[in-house]
């Protein structure tokens, strides 16, 4: 009988991270031709790392946050890697989960695209932006159980691959999610179509996205060149970060970092970005998809993280930068 039962022939179960944590941290130079390098565009580089792990679940990080010198970082396979790091770049309190619940059944890498991320420091709750299902869920703090999740109308046109790559919660409870693929609609857009293309529609909810979310006005973000917004945080003056990334043959990553100033957040608005930095050869570089900001002494941190798509042509990289 055995030899006429066919094998498993389905989609190939989602690694998860085991229940042994283990992570490598080794320091990497911005410039390898020039390692006494720190500058690029408005940034002063402060270090970083190569992560590294031995567990199969390892990598695929789209989400970042950093609070104090606490990291959380995000897979698009809804694992989550937690750390302390300080100063001497030694990770510490390492500790490994997954999310608890998401869309689909959870088998299948897709069931988890979970590409985007943000928190209420107040409370600790969680949003997670998914893609394929264009869907926000709500989590208590440190992801102890799911509480609420929202599909809405608004982003039910937008591409499965190219949902909520990005979101964030402002500091007077708006959230803001930019797509990664979808352009705005010609029935409000008053330039060019060919103009229109280089737009992403964004979104902006008035309050919790999982509670109200039909309640929302669109506007347009305008990348610079030919990148895709990859993710997005405030600046301490409502300012928006936004992260950036361009994929070039045979296999070339590059991310800009822009400044999209509050007031053009606005009901059919069109946002454009002020273009900071750039990183891209010769300077390190990879998949870069997560950012984050946290405040030393007065000084703006940014925080950068990348994809490496567990392939291993690609790194796990955690950089550091002033926003001068």
């Amino acid at each position: 009988m055995l030899t006429l039962v066919p094998g498993w022939s389905g989609e190939e179960r989602l690694a998860l991270l085991g229940t042994r944590p283990s992570m490598t941290a080794t320091r990497v130079v911005l410039d390898r031709r020039d390692p006494a390098r720190t500058r690029v565009g408005g940034l002063t580089f402060q270090g970083g790392v190569i992560l590294g792990s031995r567990d199969s679940g390892f990598g695929g990080f789209s989400a970042l946050n950093v609070t104090g010198d606490r990291f959380t970082l995000l897979s698009d396979g809804g694992n989550i890697v937690q750390f302390h790091m300080g100063a001497d770049w030694q990770p510490h309190g390492l500790a490994f989960a997954n999310l608890p619940a998401g869309p689909g059944l959870g088998w299948e890498k897709r069931d988890r695209d979970s590409e985007s991320m943000t928190v209420d420091p107040a409370t600790g709750r969680i949003w997670v932006g998914f893609e394929g299902y264009n869907a926000i869920w709500r989590y208590a703090a440190g992801f102890a159980r799911a509480e609420r999740l929202a599909v809405s109308n608004a982003m039910a046109r937008w591409p499965d691959n190219g949902g909520p790559e990005s979101l964030v919660r402002l500091r007077d409870g708006r959230f803001v999610t930019i797509s990664e693929e979808a352009h705005v609609s010609r029935k409000w857009w008053r330039g060019s179509d060919r103009d229109r293309l280089r737009t992403r529609e964004g979104l902006v909810f008035a309050g919790d996205p999982t509670r109200d979310p039909q309640i929302a006005f669109r506007f347009a973000y305008v990348a610079t060149g030919r990148f895709d917004p990859a993710d997005m945080t405030e600046l301490p003056n409502g300012d928006l970060l936004v992260l950036d990334r361009a994929f070039a043959l045979p296999f070339r990553w590059s991310n800009t970092l822009s400044i999209v100033r509050r007031q053009d957040i606005r009901p059919n608005g069109v946002a454009r970005g002020r273009r900071i930095a750039t990183i891209a050869a010769p300077l390190i570089n990879d998949n870069f998809e997560g950012v984050s900001v946290t405040q030393e002494r007065g000084a703006t941190m940014i925080w950068i993280v990348s994809d490496d798509n567990q392939l291993v042509l690609q790194r796990t990289l955690l950089l550091k930068f002033r926003l001068d």
